[in-house]
Protein backbone atom coordinates (compact mmCIF):
# COMPACT_ATOMS: atom_id res chain seq x y z
CA UNK A 1 0.00 0.00 0.00
CA UNK A 2 1.76 3.16 -1.13
CA UNK A 3 1.39 6.52 0.77
CA UNK A 4 -1.30 8.15 -1.49
CA UNK A 5 -3.43 5.00 -1.25
CA UNK A 6 -2.79 5.29 2.43
CA UNK A 7 -4.08 8.74 2.20
CA UNK A 8 -6.90 8.72 0.24
CA UNK A 9 -8.20 5.82 2.74
CA UNK A 10 -7.59 7.98 6.19
CA UNK A 11 -9.54 10.41 4.35
CA UNK A 12 -12.40 8.15 3.95
CA UNK A 13 -12.10 7.09 6.96
CA UNK A 14 -12.38 10.56 8.58
CA UNK A 15 -15.77 11.05 6.48
CA UNK A 16 -16.85 7.71 7.86
CA UNK A 17 -16.43 9.10 11.27
CA UNK A 18 -18.33 12.56 10.62
CA UNK A 19 -21.19 10.72 8.96
CA UNK A 20 -21.64 7.89 12.31
CA UNK A 21 -21.63 10.11 14.86
CA UNK A 22 -23.88 12.76 13.08
CA UNK A 23 -25.60 9.16 12.71
CA UNK A 24 -25.48 8.46 16.18
CA UNK A 25 -26.49 12.11 17.19
CA UNK A 26 -29.56 11.69 14.37
CA UNK A 27 -30.91 8.85 16.30
CA UNK A 28 -29.84 10.37 20.10
CA UNK A 29 -32.21 13.49 18.56
CA UNK A 30 -35.01 11.50 17.83
CA UNK A 31 -36.09 10.60 21.02
CA UNK A 32 -36.69 7.10 21.09
CA UNK A 33 -33.36 6.13 22.76
CA UNK A 34 -29.79 5.98 20.99
CA UNK A 35 -27.99 3.13 19.62
CA UNK A 36 -26.45 0.29 21.80
CA UNK A 37 -23.31 1.29 21.36
CA UNK A 38 -23.88 4.83 22.79
CA UNK A 39 -26.68 3.66 25.22
CA UNK A 40 -23.83 3.54 28.14
CA UNK A 41 -21.82 7.17 27.90
CA UNK A 42 -25.52 8.53 26.97
CA UNK A 43 -27.45 7.24 29.71
CA UNK A 44 -24.66 8.49 32.08
CA UNK A 45 -24.77 11.91 30.47
CA UNK A 46 -28.20 11.95 31.99
CA UNK A 47 -27.73 11.07 35.26
CA UNK A 48 -24.05 12.83 35.51
CA UNK A 49 -24.33 15.96 33.34
CA UNK A 50 -20.96 17.26 34.48
CA UNK A 51 -19.50 15.98 31.16
CA UNK A 52 -21.40 15.39 27.57
CA UNK A 53 -22.38 12.89 25.76
CA UNK A 54 -19.44 12.99 23.47
CA UNK A 55 -17.26 13.04 26.44
CA UNK A 56 -18.38 10.16 28.41
CA UNK A 57 -18.54 8.46 25.27
CA UNK A 58 -14.83 9.11 24.84
CA UNK A 59 -14.29 7.81 28.66
CA UNK A 60 -16.19 4.42 27.42
CA UNK A 61 -13.86 4.87 24.57
CA UNK A 62 -10.83 4.64 26.54
CA UNK A 63 -11.73 1.78 28.72
CA UNK A 64 -12.43 -0.54 25.86
CA UNK A 65 -8.72 0.06 24.83
CA UNK A 66 -7.54 -0.02 28.26
CA UNK A 67 -9.37 -3.34 28.71
CA UNK A 68 -7.61 -4.61 25.17
CA UNK A 69 -3.92 -4.36 26.73
CA UNK A 70 -5.40 -6.33 29.69
CA UNK A 71 -6.78 -9.09 27.27
CA UNK A 72 -4.28 -8.90 24.72
CA UNK A 73 -0.97 -8.05 26.44
CA UNK A 74 1.77 -8.61 24.50
CA UNK A 75 -0.29 -8.91 21.68
CA UNK A 76 -1.13 -5.30 21.68
CA UNK A 77 -0.38 -3.41 19.44
CA UNK A 78 1.18 -0.02 20.40
CA UNK A 79 0.65 2.18 17.00
CA UNK A 80 -2.93 0.62 17.04
CA UNK A 81 -3.74 1.32 21.06
CA UNK A 82 -2.26 5.03 20.27
CA UNK A 83 -4.78 5.32 16.74
CA UNK A 84 -7.91 3.76 18.96
CA UNK A 85 -7.10 6.53 22.01
CA UNK A 86 -6.97 9.55 19.38
CA UNK A 87 -9.67 8.05 17.62
CA UNK A 88 -12.15 8.28 20.86
CA UNK A 89 -11.34 11.98 20.89
CA UNK A 90 -12.35 12.46 17.32
CA UNK A 91 -15.59 10.57 17.78
CA UNK A 92 -16.50 12.14 21.57
CA UNK A 93 -16.02 15.82 19.48
CA UNK A 94 -17.73 14.88 16.32
CA UNK A 95 -20.70 13.59 18.44
CA UNK A 96 -20.43 16.76 20.22
CA UNK A 97 -20.26 18.70 17.49
CA UNK A 98 -23.33 17.35 15.91
CA UNK A 99 -25.30 17.34 19.16
CA UNK A 100 -24.48 21.15 18.67
CA UNK A 101 -25.51 21.29 15.12
CA UNK A 102 -28.76 19.26 16.15
CA UNK A 103 -29.71 21.05 19.54
CA UNK A 104 -32.81 22.63 17.57
CA UNK A 105 -34.23 19.72 16.16
CA UNK A 106 -37.02 18.06 18.21
CA UNK A 107 -39.42 16.01 15.91
CA UNK A 108 -43.35 16.17 17.00
CA UNK A 109 -44.99 13.10 17.07
CA UNK A 110 -44.27 9.90 17.37
CA UNK A 111 -43.92 9.16 13.66
CA UNK A 112 -41.62 11.67 13.02
CA UNK A 113 -39.49 10.52 15.99
CA UNK A 114 -39.88 7.15 14.05
CA UNK A 115 -38.65 8.70 10.72
CA UNK A 116 -36.16 10.60 12.58
CA UNK A 117 -34.66 7.32 14.01
CA UNK A 118 -34.74 6.09 10.65
CA UNK A 119 -33.04 8.81 9.14
CA UNK A 120 -30.17 8.36 12.15
CA UNK A 121 -29.78 4.48 11.41
CA UNK A 122 -28.99 5.44 7.47
CA UNK A 123 -26.45 8.22 8.22
CA UNK A 124 -25.12 6.01 10.92
CA UNK A 125 -24.70 2.70 8.99
CA UNK A 126 -23.21 4.86 5.95
CA UNK A 127 -20.55 6.19 8.38
CA UNK A 128 -19.70 2.34 9.22
CA UNK A 129 -19.84 1.25 5.78
CA UNK A 130 -17.33 4.38 5.10
CA UNK A 131 -14.84 2.95 7.78
CA UNK A 132 -15.22 -0.54 7.23
CA UNK A 133 -14.30 -0.21 3.12
CA UNK A 134 -11.14 2.47 4.03
CA UNK A 135 -9.86 -0.56 6.09
CA UNK A 136 -7.23 1.34 8.09
CA UNK A 137 -8.20 0.99 11.68
CA UNK A 138 -10.92 0.08 14.04
CA UNK A 139 -12.67 1.87 16.16
CA UNK A 140 -12.09 1.48 20.07
CA UNK A 141 -15.69 -0.66 20.39
CA UNK A 142 -14.89 -2.86 17.48
CA UNK A 143 -11.24 -3.55 18.72
CA UNK A 144 -12.44 -4.29 21.69
CA UNK A 145 -15.26 -7.11 20.29
CA UNK A 146 -12.71 -8.23 18.04
CA UNK A 147 -10.29 -8.71 21.38
CA UNK A 148 -13.13 -10.51 23.01
CA UNK A 149 -13.25 -12.85 20.34
CA UNK A 150 -9.77 -13.95 20.22
CA UNK A 151 -9.52 -14.44 24.04
CA UNK A 152 -12.37 -16.61 24.16
CA UNK A 153 -12.71 -17.97 20.69
CA UNK A 154 -16.19 -17.05 20.56
CA UNK A 155 -16.92 -15.98 16.28
CA UNK A 156 -16.56 -12.11 16.36
CA UNK A 157 -20.71 -11.67 15.08
CA UNK A 158 -21.82 -13.43 18.61
CA UNK A 159 -20.00 -11.34 20.64
CA UNK A 160 -20.93 -8.24 19.10
CA UNK A 161 -24.75 -9.09 19.71
CA UNK A 162 -23.90 -10.16 23.22
CA UNK A 163 -21.83 -6.64 23.31
CA UNK A 164 -24.84 -4.86 21.81
CA UNK A 165 -27.39 -6.54 24.44
CA UNK A 166 -25.14 -5.66 27.43
CA UNK A 167 -24.70 -2.39 26.51
CA UNK A 168 -28.53 -1.52 26.13
CA UNK A 169 -29.39 -3.65 29.22
CA UNK A 170 -26.65 -1.89 31.43
CA UNK A 171 -27.71 1.82 29.85
CA UNK A 172 -31.53 1.06 30.59
CA UNK A 173 -30.75 -0.19 34.19
CA UNK A 174 -28.68 2.88 34.64
CA UNK A 175 -31.88 5.14 33.71
CA UNK A 176 -34.06 3.10 35.69
CA UNK A 177 -32.31 2.86 39.04
CA UNK A 178 -30.99 7.01 38.91
CA UNK A 179 -33.78 8.17 36.91
CA UNK A 180 -37.44 6.35 37.43
CA UNK A 181 -37.43 5.89 32.82
CA UNK A 182 -36.42 4.43 30.35
CA UNK A 183 -35.12 8.27 28.43
CA UNK A 184 -32.01 6.96 27.09
CA UNK A 185 -32.61 3.15 26.19
CA UNK A 186 -36.12 2.38 24.32
CA UNK A 187 -37.74 1.43 21.36
CA UNK A 188 -35.50 3.30 19.42
CA UNK A 189 -31.80 1.06 20.25
CA UNK A 190 -33.70 -2.18 19.59
CA UNK A 191 -34.67 -0.78 15.77
CA UNK A 192 -31.00 0.13 15.76
CA UNK A 193 -29.62 -2.47 16.50
CA UNK A 194 -31.56 -4.45 14.34
CA UNK A 195 -31.59 -2.60 11.36
CA UNK A 196 -27.82 -0.64 10.78
CA UNK A 197 -26.35 -4.06 10.52
CA UNK A 198 -28.72 -4.94 7.24
CA UNK A 199 -28.38 -0.99 6.04
CA UNK A 200 -24.40 -1.69 5.45
CA UNK A 201 -24.78 -5.01 4.53
CA UNK A 202 -27.41 -3.05 1.50
CA UNK A 203 -24.46 -0.61 0.81
CA UNK A 204 -21.53 -3.05 0.51
CA UNK A 205 -23.97 -4.48 -2.28
CA UNK A 206 -25.24 -1.27 -4.04
CA UNK A 207 -22.20 1.16 -3.54
CA UNK A 208 -20.16 -0.94 -5.04
CA UNK A 209 -18.92 0.75 -7.94
CA UNK A 210 -18.56 3.87 -5.42
CA UNK A 211 -16.12 2.15 -3.44
CA UNK A 212 -14.07 1.21 -6.61
CA UNK A 213 -14.42 4.52 -7.70
CA UNK A 214 -12.94 5.95 -4.43
CA UNK A 215 -11.07 2.91 -3.85
CA UNK A 216 -9.82 1.15 -7.34
CA UNK A 217 -7.11 -1.54 -5.27
CA UNK A 218 -10.21 -2.90 -3.67
CA UNK A 219 -11.48 -4.24 -6.68
CA UNK A 220 -8.10 -5.65 -7.38
CA UNK A 221 -7.94 -7.30 -4.52
CA UNK A 222 -11.54 -8.53 -4.73
CA UNK A 223 -10.85 -10.14 -8.11
CA UNK A 224 -7.79 -11.77 -7.37
CA UNK A 225 -9.36 -13.54 -4.15
CA UNK A 226 -11.98 -14.51 -6.39
CA UNK A 227 -9.19 -16.16 -8.97
CA UNK A 228 -7.45 -17.79 -5.86
CA UNK A 229 -11.15 -19.11 -4.80
CA UNK A 230 -11.95 -20.75 -8.29
CA UNK A 231 -8.45 -22.09 -8.27
CA UNK A 232 -8.90 -23.68 -5.34
CA UNK A 233 -12.04 -24.98 -6.31
CA UNK A 234 -10.58 -26.01 -9.69
CA UNK A 235 -8.00 -27.74 -7.60
CA UNK A 236 -10.41 -29.77 -5.27
CA UNK A 237 -12.28 -30.98 -8.11
CA UNK A 238 -9.45 -32.52 -9.41
CA UNK A 239 -8.56 -34.06 -6.75
CA UNK A 240 -12.06 -35.38 -6.09
CA UNK A 241 -11.68 -37.16 -9.72
CA UNK A 242 -8.51 -38.81 -9.02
Amino acid sequence: MNGKELLRRYIIFFFGLVFSSFGVAFTTKAGLGTSPVSAIPYSVSLVLPVLTFGQWLIVLCLIQVAVQIILLRRQAKPVEMILQVILAFGFGYFTDLSMLCLAGFQPDGYLWKVLSLLAGCVIMAFGIYLELIADVVMLSGDAFIRAIALVTGKEYGGVKVASDVIMAATGAIICLIFLGNLAGVREGTVIAALIVGNIIKFYKTRLRRMEWTLLPENRVRMAQVREEAQGAGKGSDREAIH
